[in-house]
């Protein structure tokens, strides 16, 4: 039997949710209307049942992020929107807090977020053991070592492929709640990894100023799809559920025809839902919203990972300018660009600078500012306003494959459909038998218009007629009954959409951990519960509690500031020495950093600082 692989789209709200599904989505995540680990992406409960019915339709699945750690008075609220969207046919609840499992759930797949720090063997196989449908991976693991949660455990496997990094193990970083009171484990992070830091060394020496230290590039493992399927991911997750719709689209068919591909010379595997995608455009990874991309630690740490010159999008390469006029500029490459055209360079002081396309004769562009621009400058397009406009339209349209039978008796017509998942209908009209002139004549008229599936999402692969010659049907009468029957056999389809449903048993598997910090984000007493009852011996308080945070850890990173400035120290090769200790400040906030080489882990502690 084939393997299902399963492509996961982000949705801001239900329309963006459709036009995923639309360009070849299998499934879609979306946020709960609270809760959600992303506050300013909530959905009402009548906007995700809308995604679900046109999801269901091609039997891709929608998944409801509600992976905020709760308080005592958010227990019962959660629990209502969960009942709710499990009644509306969710097909899978993404959720954070363990708490839950203590409560009455209703038999809905559980997910467990990578905010719940999914990194080791041991913690996959727990949540495995304790009921858990799927586990979302840490974001920094490496092919090996999601080989070897693979072989210790049997649970569905999904990870993040392409978007936005946190620089902190998700779950892990309370940076926004120690200096904003903002948590990000409560959907409210103000991202201030994203800002600019200093970097003083040991000796009062700045290693670098006003750079953004914690930012990173973006994820994109576009080209390691056999890589993940060999290691054991079957479902393949974009981030993005604060994105727009054409960065959606554009991301979604580029990894469809990547998958696509793979699935086309590998029998072994299909795709996770129904029917084919055509795309009225050509997806490219680079014309969209990106910080310059890294595969992370998918192949261990080989890269430079941080994007230290800019926390914005600088989008597409240009190249170099090759020359320069008084109000105009060349490029070496080809590129087409337009009027509108956002591009972007970095001066001299590495500082992201930006210009618009004015005009363009022949192979000069014109810009509205010729300030700092150099012959040699390397040029991005961060705003490419062609791509964008045609995203806008209708872009993709996605088809189930049917087969119709076309029969006749003395006092009706029948049209039977089956559809590629082997789905069957009929529908049936009263029509008295009347002999064709031209029986040839009207077999193939009626097998011509039996074909045209006009605007709905099936596609008419094969049209059969019995043997015997064709009685007269007018043409208004065929559109009638291929229209009633495509539409029943819409309902049809979703009436017996596979639906999966799991109830929860608890039991007392052992946690692999005896004694838990506030990293646990335990901020409710149906979690300590829970994790008492699994043998957890002594559990802190989340982070939130607190009312200091000086001292504190506020993240924890595999991203390293030495490795990325060569002052690793396993690798002395550079001789780049930086003397600890290690401070990183915003002019506000002021935390030291430490590192624990043998695990490749870098922490972020917060210390109170003459800036506060």
């Amino acid at each position: 039997m084939s393997i299902p692989l399963e492509l996961l789209a982000p949705a801001k709200n239900a329309d963006i949710g459709m036009a995923a599904v639309d360009h070849g989505a299998d499934a879609v995540y979306i946020g709960a209307p609270k809760f959600s680990a992303r506050a300013g992406a909530g959905n009402e409960p009548e906007e995700i049942a809308r995604l679900i019915r046109h999801a269901h339709l091609y039997y891709a699945k929608v998944y409801v992020a509600l992976n905020t750690i709760l308080t005592n008075a958010e227990i019962s609220p959660a629990l209502d929107i969960i009942h709710k969207v499990f009644d509306m046919g969710a097909d899978g609840l993404i959720i954070q807090d363990m708490g839950l499992l203590e409560r009455d759930l209703p038999p809905i797949p559980l997910i467990a977020s990578t905010q719940a720090h999914n990194d080791t063997p041991a913690k996959v196989k727990f949540l495995e053991d304790v009921g858990f449908q799927r586990v979302i991976l840490a974001r920094e693991l490496s092919c090996a070592e999601i080989g070897e949660i693979r072989r210790k455990t049997k649970v569905e496997l999904e990870f993040f492929v392409h978007g936005a990094l946190c620089v902190s193990y998700s779950g892990r970083c309370h940076m926004s709640q120690a200096v904003a009171k903002r948590s990000g484990n409560r959907g409210l992070c103000a991202q201030p990894c994203r800002r600019p830091y200093t970097l003083t060394d040991g000796s009062g020496k700045k290693a670098g100023e006003h750079r953004f230290l914690l930012s990173l590039k973006d994820l994109n493992l576009s080209s390691h799809i056999p890589d993940l399927l060999a290691a054991g991911i079957t479902s393949f997750k974009i981030e993005g559920r604060l994105k727009e719709g054409d960065y959606v689209k554009n991301t979604v068919a580029a990894y469809r025809m990547i998958l696509d591909d793979f699935i086309r010379r590998h029998p072994a595997y299909r795709r996770a839902a129904s029917g084919t995608t055509d795309f009225c455009f050509t997806p490219d990874l680079n014309r969209t919203f990106n910080r310059g991309y890294t595969t992370y630690f998918i192949q261990g740490r080989k890269e430079k990972i941080a994007s230290p010159d800019t926390q914005k999008s600088t989008g597409q390469a240009l190249g170099p300018i090759r020359s320069l006029g008084r109000d105009y500029f060349t490029l070496g490459s080809h590129t087409i660009l337009e009027n509108g055209d956002g591009l972007c360079f970095f001066n001299k002081e590495r500082k992201l600078r930006g210009v618009r396309v004015n005009q363009i004769r022949a192979d000069r562009i014109y810009p509205d500012s010729m300030k700092e621009l150099r012959v040699g400058t390397q040029l991005f397009r961060n705003h490419d306003h062609a791509f964008k406009r045609m995203l806008k339209k209708k872009s993709a349209r996605r088809q189930i494959a049917l087969a119709l039978t076309f029969r006749q008796d003395a006092d009706s017509i029948r049209l039977a459909v089956k559809d590629e998942d082997g789905r069957q209908s009929c529908c049936e009209m009263p029509f008295p038998f009347e002999k064709a002139r031209n029986p040839e004549q009207m077999k193939e008229q009626i097998i011509r218009n039996l074909s045209r599936s006009g605007d709905t999402p099936y596609l008419i692969a094969q049209v059969n007629m019995p043997t015997a010659p064709p009685a007269f049907v007018p043409l208004s009468t065929l559109n009638e009954i291929r229209r009633k029957a495509l539409a029943h056999h819409t309902q049809v389809r979703l009436q017996t959409f596979p639906a999966q449903r799991v109830q929860i048993i608890p039991n007392a598997a052992p946690y692999p951990e005896k004694e838990l910090d506030f990293t646990a984000n335990i901020l409710n007493d149906y979690a300590r519960k829970f994790y008492l009852r699994h043998g957890v011996r002594s559990a802190e308080a989340a982070f939130e509690t607190l009312s200091d945070s000086r001292g504190k850890r506020v993240m924890t990173a595999r991203y390293c500031i030495r490795h990325q400035l060569d002052a690793c120290l396993k690798e002395t090769r550079s001789g780049n020495i930086l003397p600890e200790p290690l401070h990183i400040d915003d002019g506000r906030h002021q935390y030291r950093l430490e590192f624990d080489c043998r695990k490749c882990r870098m922490y972020v502690i917060r210390v109170l600082s003459g800036f506060e």
